[in-house]
Order: structure tokens, then C-alpha cells, then sequence
């Protein structure tokens, strides 16, 4: 027997760079802030498929690889005349076929967790998504020994090592993208690196992630510097509810808006050592 897919009109295919105004248009409708740049850098760096009927895109799904071992999976959207149809499930597991054995995270809104849960998923977390334009950043001292500067050069392999392990899985290919389209200020002591913050165009405005750093105090500095230099422009940030900025944040300007479920297909990734991610790159990517 067909399925009910099948039978109203829906096809799948590869998604293809000629799709990402279309997937633009889509992610206008259920009112995504992502601009068409904002597509072309996800997917410049994964896989993607459509749903179509006839020659309108009414689905999308996103997946990138992170080594043998991991995967995320993102930019999942059905349109809302074609949801509860079977579109989001035949999507996923078209995604979920480009990654086989690997551990997949992705970030599921309220509704979306029943769906993900039922193809293996299980809760492992969440994310705070916060927002504003007016900030009152306060001076955070370092160690002694500690500065914040720009990103330099010589720097771009060591930052590729930081995020991997803060991260737990490989993300020199992420970093490498986001330095051909972003800003970057670390903590150096003695030349070594001990934190970074990314900051680019992103939706409405400007987002701040990832943010890698040992402890909260100096994730605080990093996005301060950020908040500071941006001060009246609209900034986006993504946080782990884990990592206990989301209060500090708020008080900061950039207020918590919404939260999604992190999930986690398989075994979720560990860092290497006292580092972690403080801000992710953005709720498809991690």
C-alpha cells in the first residue's frame, strides 16, 4: 500500500543550492529569523532534502556530519498546511539515513518533542534563546595575566583544537567556516589560549556564539565585550540552561525569550577537560 504521503503529492530529493531562496521563503512563513546568507552557511556545510508538491518546498531538514562519531541535525521545518501528514517523519528519516551509526543531537520546540521521540530521540537538555538591543555590560577582571584581543591568524588551528574539545567531537570545519564570516575575540595568558566568543550577522541582527571558555566568569567577559561593542544593535545568544548565565544575561539586556529541548540520538558528546561551550553556534548546528 502507498503511503498517505504518496498519495497527496509529496516528493523528496536532495536539497540543492537552487532550493535555498525557496527554504528562505518557507522559513518566512513560520516566521524563522534566518536570513538567505543565514542558509547558504548551513548549508554550505551540510546535507540537506526537501519535500515539494509540485514546485513548491513545503519541507526542509538539514544534517552535518562532526567526525565518525557525531551528527547534528537542523533547519527542520514543515509548512503549516502540511504538518501531521507524515512530511516531518519521511524528512528526518532521509536525514537520519546520511548518518547511520553516528550519535545525532538536535533541538526540538515543545511540539516537536513527541515526533523525535518517537525515532529514538531522548531529552538530554536545553537551550535558552536570548535577545535585546539595550545593554549595561559591567567591566569583568580577568586573572592577572589574562587579556581579551582579537583573533590572530596564527591562532586559527589552536581555535579549532579549543572548540573540539569544549565541544567533544570535531568542529574544525564549523570553525573554519564561521572565520570566513565572523568576528572573533579569545582570552590569551602567555600566548595560550584559554576562551573564545564568535560574533556574525545573523537573523535581525548579530549572534554571539559559539562561547568557549573554562568557567562562567570568563564566559561573562567574552559576551561583555560583545554586548559592549554592539550596544543598541539587536544581538541574539543561545545558551545550555546548564551553563547558569540565562540570570545574568537578563540582567544584562539580552533577555530569555524561549527554550528549546536538546535530544540526543545515541550517546551525547563530552569535553575534553574543563573547557565548555557556554553559547552554541545556533539551535541547528550546535
Amino acid at each position: 500500500m502507498d503511503h498517505p504521503v504518496a498519495r497527496i503529492g509529496i516528493t523528496y530529493r536532495r536539497m540543492t543550492e537552487h532550493d535555498l531562496e525557496a527554504a528562505h521563503r518557507l522559513s518566512h512563513a513560520v516566521r524563522w529569523p534566518h536570513r538567505l546568507p543565514d542558509w547558504q552557511f548551513a548549508h554550505s556545510l551540510g546535507i540537506g532534502y526537501v519535500a515539494e508538491t509540485g514546485k513548491t518546498v513545503v519541507g526542509t531538514v538539514l544534517c552535518w556530519h562532526h567526525g565518525a562519531d557525531y551528527a547534528t541535525l537542523g533547519m527542520f521545518i514543515v509548512h503549516p498546511e502540511w504538518r501531521r501528514k507524515g512530511v516531518g517523519r519521511a524528512l528526518i528519516a532521509r536525514a537520519m539515513s546520511e548518518l547511520g551509526e553516528r550519535n545525532v543531537s538536535l533541538m526540538a520546540t515543545g511540539s516537536g518533542t513527541a515526533l523525535h521521540q518517537g525515532l529514538g530521540f531522548e531529552a538530554a537538555g536545553a537551550i535558552h534563546h536570548h535577545q535585546g538591543s539595550a545593554f549595561c555590560p559591567k567591566l569583568i577582571a580577568l586573572a592577572p595575566g589574562e587579556r581579551i584581543r582579537p583573533l590572530g591568524l596564527r591562532d586559527h588551528a589552536e581555535l579549532a583544537d579549543l572548540y573540539t574539545r569544549a565541544a567533544g567531537m570535531p568542529r574544525a570545519a564549523v570553525m573554519a567556516a564561521l572565520m570566513e564570516a565572523a568576528e572573533c575575540v579569545v582570552i590569551d595568558r602567555d600566548d595560550e589560549l584559554l576562551g573564545c566568543a564568535v560574533l556574525r550577522r545573523y537573523g535581525h541582527g548579530y549572534a554571539i556564539g559559539p562561547v568557549l571558555a573554562p568557567d562562567a566568569d570568563r564566559a561573562k567577559a567574552l559576551i561583555s565585550h560583545w554586548a559592549g561593542t554592539y550596544t543598541g544593535a539587536f544581538v541574539r545568544i543561545d545558551v545550555p540552561a546548564a551553563s547558569g548565565l540565562s540570570s545574568w544575561l537578563d540582567d544584562l539586556g539580552l533577555l530569555q525569550v524561549d527554550t528549546v529541548v536538546t535530544m540526543v540520538r545515541g550517546a551525547p558528546a563530552r569535553p575534553e577537560g574543563a573547557l565548555k561551550v557556554f553559547a552554541i553556534v545556533n539551535q541547528s548546528l550546535g
